[in-house]
């Protein structure tokens, strides 16, 4: 695992348990106070020391924001979601001994608080101590059996200690809360003393099903998606093709044979597919072959985009990415013809959701470079009649 499972993308804990009510003392500073109104004065300003905590962690402004954390308990010493966050900037900042001391208080308080085990069990993660980082996630999943991600990091600590056959049942248990747990899986190198266990390689066979099912049709679009070696998705799909679980088909490109792969049909009735051109999502045109269509529709959204980041209008270049990305829309051509380019615009659209304006102010050059390259890619496509 590239880092402590179960940490969300954006390095902060998601959610945070409900605020515990307290009689703090009012804010310094304060005016003269209206009967009744100290409670009232101390929580705004236990609010804000919050929110400014929170919008320094984002910024990566640990320290600074652990401060913030910390004035916020004076006011209220028992406010769960302050010493969540509090806990959770220590930990960044490898001061295990004051994470741990921030989530025992939130223990103290609730001892059934699932996402504080499931925290604390990380601490001690870090510190390799892989036993009692157990023991913390079976309470958490004692506490609510429905935690996905608690479930997850039960079969990565179990993974670690050796207890196979566990582990494996700990990640199915995981993924049939959430499936999205099979792809972190497949490349979680906690997971390296179970991958050549059956039901490990079962969970590869989901991963690959649900990137078919959400569109991804060749291997090239499959490895791209799943992250997993070309040999294990072959191997895979090998084996869903035996189970009659999927249908292989060919397309031409050019003068090469390229094998597609879609969900058999009694399947996809049960559990639904997400196809590029899904009910009518763009309508054809009478006598245009289908991947001369496309591509024209893919030209079309590059240069619109194009477009866009010349104008500096922040929301059709998002629009125009979305496009793109979507497997449902352009992502399976793009991955496949502009595999780099489709990388890039990935990521561009997240910096761009985070930082909007001035993010498209210090790179317009670059993004400009790569949507002309693909441009005159798909023009000289069009003209020589080869998608």
């Amino acid at each position: 695992m590239s880092g402590p499972p179960g940490e969300g993308q954006d390095g902060a804990p998601g959610g945070g348990a409900p605020e515990k009510a307290g009689l703090p003392a009012r804010a310094e500073g304060a005016g003269p106070a209206k009967p009744g109104s100290e409670l009232t004065d101390a929580d705004y300003q236990r609010k804000k020391l919050f929110k400014r905590g929170v919008n320094l962690m984002a910024d990566e402004k640990l320290e600074e924001a652990a401060e913030a954390f910390e004035q916020a308990l004076r006011l209220d010493p028992d406010s769960v979601e302050v010493l969540l966050k509090l806990g959770y900037a220590k930990f960044q900042l490898g001061d295990h001994a004051e994470a741990l001391r921030a989530y025992d208080r939130i223990l103290e308080i609730d001892v059934t608080d699932a996402e504080t085990w499931n925290l604390r069990s990380l601490v001690h993660y870090e510190q390799k101590n892989f036993a009692k980082a157990l023991d913390c996630v079976e309470k958490a999943v004692d506490s609510d059996p429905t935690y996905g991600m608690a479930w997850y990091n039960k079969a990565c600590y179990l993974s670690l200690l050796m207890q196979i056959p566990e582990a494996v049942a700990a990640l199915k248990r995981s993924i049939e809360i959430d499936v999205h747990n099979a792809k972190k899986a497949v490349k979680d190198r906690d997971f390296i003393n179970v991958r050549v266990e059956d039901g490990f390689r079962r969970i590869i066979e989901v991963v690959v099903l649900e990137s078919v099912r959400q569109g991804y049709h060749t291997i090239g679009a499959i490895v791209w998606t799943t992250f997993l070696d070309r040999a294990d998705a072959e191997d895979a799909l090998a084996k869903l093709l035996e189970k009659g679980l999927l249908v292989r088909h060919e397309k031409r490109e050019g003068l090469h044979k390229i094998p597609t792969y879609d969900l058999a049909p009694d399947i996809a009735k049960r559990v639904g597919t997400e196809k590029r051109g899904l009910l009518g999502i763009r309508r054809p045109k009478k006598g245009l072959p289908g991947a001369i269509r496309d591509l024209k529709d893919l030209g079309r959204t590059v240069h619109e985009t194009r477009a866009a980041i010349e104008d500096g209008d922040v929301g059709r270049i998002t629009a125009g990415f979305d496009k793109l990305i979507d497997p449902k829309l352009h992502g399976s051509h793009m991955i496949e013809q502009f595999f780099e380019e489709h990388r890039d615009i990935r990521l561009w659209k997240i910096r761009l959701s985070d930082h909007g304006a001035d993010f498209l102010l210090d790179n317009r050059k670059k993004m400009l470079s790569v949507f002309e390259n693909v441009e005159t890619a798909v023009t000289k496509q069009l003209r020589s009649g080869v998608p």
